[in-house]
């Protein structure tokens, strides 16, 4: 049996209805079934989700089913996943997400080919019947870049915005340079830090194209329908963001992006703060005025100016109350 080229990391926590479509999908990626190598991480799921996981890891050439008997967040999760890839390749997938076949196998070819520490593609959303094709944030496919590149412009979408874990393939050396992990512990917004930390560190990218990935919208147990506790996690991941770009050489440069990026995460974050119990609504504000005293107060008024009046009047009172110009 031949080793294993690629490995999927595949963690899921209650996602019985959906990771059997998963799985079956990962079955259809090379013409030889053995250089995938499955490794999937059961996060406390209380279904059938394990078990499901068990069963179809006998069906793949390469496959580990890990368990955690409480879950400890999809950051964790992917972490443990890393510790078991074998290959020059991995890649993410969520267990409610699904592949069109040979994905996989396009993305392999390209990586090699491009000579690459990762690269992204666009991907499908998918909210009950309706398919919608969102691109990745850059103006090329196919050609080698410096991730570095593809951070600017402040004020539009780039490719820092667009972290989407499972949206691509990366190569095993950011494992070994130690850009691959996600901040332990986090339950949401995991991908922002990460997203960062590749673009400023690793030393080449490429956009592709290749058969679509479709991301499932709208899943009740999914962290971004979720209006729990864990929502606080975006604030730090966000300080994470800050402390990443204040680190680097460049700081300067990129410092503008992270700013705008925090301000508008901050509006949203605010704005969804709404439905929320009044107790967590105040925890949330708070960790939104904390994030935002750290801001630098010269680049948060230039980043203001790019912002819509909506916006903007979300964030006046926390701004004022975290010392910053409205």
């Amino acid at each position: 049996m031949h080793a294993a080229q690629v490995t999927a990391i595949l963690p899921a926590k209650d996602a019985a209805p959906y990771i059997g479509t998963t799985l079956e999908t990962l079955l259809r990626q090379f013409d030889d079934p053995s250089a995938l190598k499955l490794v999937a991480i059961d996060d406390g799921s209380s279904d059938g989700t394990g078990d499901i996981m068990r069963a179809y890891a006998e069906r793949f050439a390469h496959a580990e089913v890990l368990v955690n008997p409480h879950a400890r967040g999809l950051a964790t999760a992917r972490n443990q996943g890393l510790a078991h890839v074998d290959g020059d390749a991995f890649c993410f997938i969520d267990g409610d997400d699904w592949m069109q076949p040979h994905r996989l196998q396009v993305l392999t070819a390209q990586l090699a080919q491009l000579d690459c520490d990762f690269v992204r593609t666009d991907h499908v959303r998918v909210t009950g019947q309706d398919r919608r094709l969102v691109r990745a944030p850059y103006p090329w496919r196919g050609v080698v870049a410096s991730p570095r590149d593809a951070i600017l412009p402040a004020d539009d979408k780039t490719m820092v915005d667009y972290p989407f874990a499972w949206a691509g393939m990366l190569h095993r050396r950011v494992i070994d340079q130690g850009l691959a992990a996600f901040p332990d512990g986090l339950f949401t917004a995991e991908d922002r830090p990460w997203i960062w930390r590749l673009h400023l560190q690793a030393r080449r990218f490429a956009v592709v194209d290749a058969p679509a990935l479709l991301y499932r919208r709208g899943v009740a147990t999914s962290l971004t329908q979720v209006g729990d506790r864990r929502q606080l996690d975006f604030a730090a991941a966000m300080r994470d963001v800050l402390d990443l770009v204040q680190q680097d050489a460049d700081a300067e440069r990129f410092l503008p992006k992270a700013v705008q990026t925090i301000l508008a995460l901050s509006s949203h974050h605010m704005v969804r703060s709404r439905r929320m119990t009044p107790t967590l609504r105040r925890d949330m504000r708070a960790s939104i005025r904390a994030l935002l005293t750290r801001l630098p107060a010269a680049e948060t008024g230039r980043a203001l100016q790019r912002l819509d009046g909506p916006r903007r009047r979300v964030l006046a009172r926390s701004l004022r109350r975290a010392g910053r110009t409205t």
